[in-house]
């Protein structure tokens, strides 16, 4: 296979649309064409494809950017960054699509037709009677400028259709798909132009491909399908096609086509939900490739060392949440507690908690985050595991406090001997902590289960916390003795 396209430095593009937030699929084609550019020390281009006026959405644009700035997939040129080759919004190159299809059509490669959608709805039910395949008849190839004036004299603008070629096997030698033909008859002549002046995907994507001297179009498997338009288009407009790689579709876990009922599929949405992007990363690298049979656990520089076009597969990917829970977990767990504590910050920025008090004490912060690290999943669970760490006061429960085998009062005097403990304790290191306590359990004569489940609800509220010891020293003397006093209150009533 030769992935060098003559020896020409490799040039790669993602060509979104803007007509919603970008989805799992869409930025996992980004992704590839990012890995293969960087791994190739070629170009990776963003070119907005918003050309689709009626399923336009303004603000898509910067969503669509920001969810690449967010899992760091740079370009090297495109919006805000500019290039050789701009503009890099198709809505923005209006002149170069309507020169090209007025050549075509001064050659005989394309006409004008005026047909009505109310005609085009009945040639398609006609079609489907007969059991045709269905298309464009041609109706328009003998349009007369006669009709074509009259037409545009009613305030009307005709469209643009491509003159498919006849009796020809179309052929590709897909990279991932291996030769691929197709019968150009089963090919209909498609617009290229539409009424409102903008120019289909097909023929804007072309043009631009080579324009910006695109060497390899590495896109979703369903656009396997418009490859034969594209092949003809080339021919017409006497252009050598790229190379091209169809993508395998990524599936749900029942391998249907991935969907919403899956779960969330627009890639912000998992940025939202406490996912890292090194770890996004990584899971979708894994969606239709692989470095081996074993091998999970990837990150950036091992993906742009082991990238190869050769290892993408042809069968759908399933999409497992479960597995990229499970990988977020490990990236959460590599972090240096520092870091882990950036990352929480950040993303209480971006979506605040509800009981803790914002800006965050980093410091602070940095010592709560090894004590929560080897339980979380997500970021989003770090507020939850962490919110007793910044209460003034705890609402203690006493039946929670009371332990099996104890009562009240043995509970309150447990708890009165751990407030004068603390009083008189001159060092709070958990190890420490934790010999004292022993003592003092052993004194009470209760068991490891009693006193230090008694211990944890008095100084966090709950049955389940960080590491005990680890968790007072933190909170330190003043924090402790409060929740031990409160814990005491509670008793009392």
């Amino acid at each position: 296979m030769n992935i060098n396209n003559n020896n020409k430095r490799v040039r790669v593009r993602y060509a979104p649309s803007p007509t919603g937030l970008p989805h799992v699929g869409n930025v996992r084609t980004a992704l590839f064409n990012w890995l293969f550019a960087r791994r190739t020390n070629g170009a990776f281009i963003v070119r907005v494809e918003d050309t689709d006026q009626n399923r336009l959405v303004r603000e898509a644009v910067a969503g669509i950017l920001e969810g690449l700035r967010w899992l760091d997939l740079d370009w090297d040129e495109g919006p805000e960054v500019g290039g050789p080759y701009g503009p890099y919004m198709q809505s923005e190159r209006l002149d170069i699509y309507h020169e090209a299809a007025a050549d075509l059509i001064r050659r005989g490669h394309a006409y004008y037709c005026i047909c009505s959608p109310e005609r085009l709805k009945e040639l398609r039910k006609q079609q489907s009677r007969e059991k045709k395949n269905p298309g464009y008849d041609g109706k328009c190839q003998t349009l007369s400028e006669r009709e074509l004036q009259e037409y545009r004299d009613g305030g009307n603008t005709p469209v643009v259709r491509f003159k498919m070629v006849r009796d020809e096997t179309i052929s590709v030698d897909d990279i991932v798909r291996g030769r691929v033909d197709w019968n150009s008859n089963l090919t209909d002549d498609f617009v290229i132009i539409k009424s409102d002046g903008f120019p289909t995907y097909h023929l804007a994507n072309v043009l631009d491909d080579h324009l910006m001297e695109i060497t390899h179009v590495l896109r979703a498997e369903e656009w396997l399908s418009s490859t034969p338009r594209h092949i003809a288009l080339y021919g017409a407009l006497g252009l050598k096609p790229p190379q091209f790689g169809h993508l395998p579709m990524i599936l749900g876990p029942d391998r249907s086509k991935l969907s919403k009922r899956h779960g969330s599929t627009a890639l912000l949405e998992y940025r939202d939900m406490g996912y890292l992007p090194e770890s996004m990363v990584n899971f979708m690298a894994l969606l239709g490739w692989s470095l081996d049979d074993r091998t999970e656990i990837l990150d950036r520089s091992a993906l742009v060392e082991s990238f190869s076009l050769e290892r993408v597969v042809k069968s759908g990917a399933i999409f497992n949440i479960d597995k990229l829970e499970w990988m977020n977990g490990i990236y959460i767990r590599s972090l240096s507690p520092e870091a882990l504590a950036g990352r929480i910050r950040d993303y209480w920025q971006l979506s605040p908690p509800t009981g803790i008090p914002q800006p965050v004490d980093m410091a602070y912060l940095c010592r709560i985050a090894p004590l929560i690290q080897p339980r979380l999943k997500t970021l989003v669970d770090a507020a939850e595991r962490t919110e007793f760490f910044f209460k003034v006061g705890l609402d203690h429960v006493p039946k929670d406090l009371i332990q099996k085998g104890m009562d009240a009062e043995s509970t309150r005097a447990a708890l009165e001997e751990s407030l004068a403990l603390m009083g008189i304790s001159d060092e709070l290191g958990a190890d420490r902590l934790e010999e004292a306590f022993e003592d003092l359990r052993l004194k009470l004569e209760l068991s490891r289960r009693q006193f230090f489940s008694l211990l944890r609800v008095a100084i966090t509220a709950s049955r389940v916390s960080p590491p005990l010891f680890e968790t007072m020293e933190v909170l330190g003397r003043d924090r402790c003795v409060d929740r031990i006093t409160g814990a005491i209150g509670a008793l009392r009533g």
